[in-house]
């Protein structure tokens, strides 16, 4: 069907495509609202809305005409006034530790990447919130890359659609946590992430205790997360705990530099049953002094929190190194003696390049600029 003269019959003004509404970047209420005055506009009976909200929110259809209880003219006039975000399957890698990783291409060619890890007891799915990102923190892979643009909620949400539709039929079983830790820093696309949230928690049914933002120290973000009611998780990567080792590391810390940021974190944690998690990557020679272990303790120590250190992933183009399993160790030790919970992240997918950015940057590594130690 040919939607300008559809439009042009009815009297309307001309939709294009970039017009359209993407229903997968809505809340449940806004797609129910957006379908039923369609479909009454239509002339179409009432139980219409509810049964394409079905197909999107239950069967995941990435397209109208996936939608095979709508007859042929409904979905042809459904795919000519809304959108239904889907992205193209670039690249796909599986570990031997079962991880899983997807390249995305978006509609404009951008790439993107999502990665699902499994374990004992849960599937969790890591997404990205842009393409690229402005942060420029030096040992990340995305970093280097540079920014690109921020995604739409139907973008990141459609990250979550096909990462789940893959497991469900590669027998990787229900996605129970979803963390906003692949590319691009969340905090600084407030408009598309915050409603994503909403959809992923109302729409799909994670519950907001299992989703985790990560960010590496966005202060007005963390401060709007405080005010939500809903129980989402917190991630700060600190990697550092001072300000002038963090300021190295982390070029935002210039602007929200760590007193101020820890001021954000206590309104963050008395809003009560939002847990914080610290991150902490472990890079040879440059953060993994013991004696830092014992400044972390300082910093973090007032908070119910738990710290992650995570061996460094290489990046292709630089010489960075992990720190050594011992000097992981040590460190780990010394927090532990302070009375600070600590987990030594296991690495996983490294044999598919799963860290944050790692695949597009294989793909992409003769445009990375050489980096050497801070």
């Amino acid at each position: 069907m040919n939607s300008t003269r559809t439009e042009e019959r009815r009297g309307r003004p001309m939709i294009t495509i970039a017009e359209r509404t993407d229903l997968a970047g809505k809340t449940p209420g806004e797609v129910e609202d957006l379908l039923t005055a369609y479909f009454h506009d239509r002339g179409q009976p009432s139980y219409r809305a509810p049964q394409v909200a079905r197909w999107i929110f239950e069967r995941l259809a990435t397209s109208f005409d996936e939608m095979t209880d709508l007859p042929r003219s409904e979905r042809e006039a459904l795919s000519n006034a809304f959108t239904l975000a889907a992205l193209e399957e670039a690249r796909i890698s599986r570990s031997t530790d079962g991880t899983a990783k997807h390249l995305w291409r978006l509609a404009d060619g951008e790439l993107i990447e999502s990665v699902l890890i499994p374990s004992d007891t849960r599937l969790t799915l890591c997404i990205s919130s842009q393409a690229g990102c402005a942060m420029a923190c030096t040992f990340c892979a995305t970093g280097w890359m540079g920014y690109r643009r921020q995604l739409t909620a139907a973008e990141i949400v459609a990250q979550y659609r096909q990462a789940r539709r893959w497991a469900e039929t590669n027998d990787y079983g229900p996605i129970t946590n979803i963390v906003y830790m692949g590319m691009g820093e969340p905090l600084m696309n407030q408009a598309a992430v915050f409603p994503s949230l909403e959809i992923l928690n109302r729409g799909y049914g994670v519950g907001a205790r299992r989703i985790t933002v990560s960010t590496v120290g966005v202060v007005p973000g963390i401060e709007r997360m405080a005010e939500m009611p809903e129980q989402y998780r917190l991630a700060l990567s600190i990697h550092a705990p001072t300000h002038e080792l963090r300021e190295r590391l982390i070029p935002l810390e210039k602007k929200y530099p760590l007193p101020r940021l820890i001021e954000a974190l206590r309104r963050f944690d008395e809003a009560g049953g939002k847990r914080i998690t610290f991150e902490y990557v472990m890079i040879d020679d440059v953060n993994d002094d013991s004696a830092l272990a014992d400044e972390l303790a300082v910093v973090v120590g007032e908070f119910n929190a738990f710290v992650n250190l995570i061996p460094f992933n290489p990046i292709p183009g630089t010489d960075w190194r992990p720190s050594p399993p011992e000097r992981v160790k040590r460190f780990a030790a010394r927090l532990e003696k302070r009375g600070i919970p600590v987990h030594v992240r296991t690495p996983r997918g490294r044999d598919i390049a799963a860290a944050c950015g790692q695949l597009k940057a294989e793909e992409t590594v003769g445009r990375l600029h050489r980096i050497g130690k801070a």
